[in-house]
């Protein structure tokens, strides 16, 4: 199913009239203040965050998944579907690869098909927290970390092998995520676990394009829970370290203890020149991989924040890698991933209307009531218009959600694919 301009267009004519006084008041209330409107919602319409490959489908968990009908069952349909997300949104410009679960077939035809669909290639993802079919050795206890150099070689060829099929599509980083770990005291010894996966990553780092980037992402816990060999943005940093100028680290919302101050992990690693990615969800518990914004909304606006000082005050850190990590068994999941762009949007819009200046006096002087004047008052203006005004500006949908659902865009895609496909991966 591909969405055309026209459809979009008509959609938005019954609710023009009430968004341009929207927007046309709040502008003048933000023009009021200093703010540079036109600077703001350019930087929106600008923002691209990518579409995992494998959220298209119904996610899951250990104890069951429950299949949204009309499931994309190739990696040709996941990126018809990433069009139609984009194409609403004009805010997911691109798709992460989850390697081996969707290989192309054709790398020309599929970089055909994003192209014709304004849909990038950003970064390919690794596997080796499960065996696949085929292989010789098992990842049980390990995959780069593991004591056998078998199974560590191996689990080296598959990142050199990802890096080889992202960089026939135009991919420029590789993410590593590992399960590796323990579940029980003694089971590992600490030091050596660590030592293999530096020299491990090192290996990994060698095969890396002159022009790539390596993220490596960290959890405290899951599927191992008594250490994990990658606990946290340290352990991250110092194995980015090790590895060399063009490895950083990545900080997924979810893969943090209760309570954890990320938006000062952020800023630190910003300052440092080592944050590379960044991956969106939300959670109650622990990584729950809620829609984006749907538990903790201000602390997603605190965390860009620090992102937006940081892009505007800290050069040596690159231009960030953004990709949505959440799934959810019981939402369309397409309605998901477009709610989760609109709350990444918000954050980022709210973040913008922070007048850096006036918070850095309130900082110097102390004044930590001011401080807090400053943050919330951006926090608690409604910037929808703003967010529909950059989509309006780029050809997409004011409320895509409504958009999605007066277009049957899921009934459509029953119609095309049947009730019984099943979305590879998760």
């Amino acid at each position: 199913m591909k969405l055309n301009k026209t459809q979009i267009h008509d959609i938005n004519q019954k609710d023009l009239k009430s968004h341009e006084s929207d927007f046309n008041y709040l502008s003048d209330k933000l023009t009021n203040k200093g703010l540079d409107v036109n600077s703001i919602v350019s930087k929106l319409k600008d923002f691209q965050v990518a579409i995992p490959s494998w959220a298209l489908g119904a996610g899951g968990t250990r104890f069951g998944r429950f299949s949204f009908y009309g499931e994309p069952s190739s990696l040709e349909q996941k990126i018809d579907d990433i069009g139609v997300i984009h194409a609403l949104t004009q805010t997911a410009g691109a798709v992460s690869l989850h390697i081996p679960w969707d290989i192309p077939s054709d790398y020309n035809a599929i970089k055909e098909k994003a192209d014709a669909l304004n849909i990038k290639f950003d970064a390919v993802n690794s596997n080796t927290f499960q065996d696949q079919k085929g292989a010789q050795e098992t990842y049980k206890y390990g995959s780069l970390s593991n004591t056998s150099k078998a199974v560590r070689e191996q689990a080296i060829q598959h990142n050199l092998d990802v890096i080889n099929i992202g960089n026939k599509l135009g991919s420029k980083a590789l993410t590593v995520w590992l399960a590796d770990g323990s579940c029980f005291p003694g089971q590992n010894n600490f030091q050596t676990a660590f030592q293999n996966t530096q020299d491990s990553l090192i290996d990994i780092y060698k095969g890396l394009p002159d022009d790539w980037k390596m993220l490596v992402e960290y959890k405290p816990y899951e599927p191992n829970f008594y250490s994990t060999v990658i606990q946290d943005w340290g352990a991250s940093l110092m194995l980015a370290n090790g590895c060399g100028d063009k490895a950083y680290t990545l900080v997924d919302l979810g893969h943090h203890l209760p309570n954890s101050n990320i938006e000062q992990i952020v800023s630190i690693l910003q300052l440092k020149g080592k944050l590379g990615g960044f991956h969106f969800n939300d959670s109650k518990y622990g990584d729950d991989d809620l829609t984006v914004g749907s538990i903790k909304p201000y602390a997603l606006f605190l965390i860009f924040n620090e992102l937006v000082y940081g892009m505007e005050n800290n050069p040596q850190n690159p231009d960030l890698a953004w990709m949505i990590d959440a799934s959810h068994n019981v939402k369309d999941p397409l309605e998901d991933l477009i709610q989760s762009l609109e709350a990444i949007q918000e954050a980022y819009a709210k973040a913008l209307l922070i007048n850096q200046a006036d918070l850095k006096a309130a900082q110097l002087h102390h004044d930590v009531v001011k401080c807090q004047e400053i943050l919330q008052d951006a926090y608690r203006t409604d910037v929808r218009a703003l967010l529909q005004q950059a989509r309006l500006d780029a050809g997409g949908a004011l409320s895509p959600i409504n958009a999605y659902r007066n277009l049957n865009v899921r009934n459509e895609l029953i119609t095309e694919r049947g009730k019984n496909t099943v979305a590879t991966g998760l």
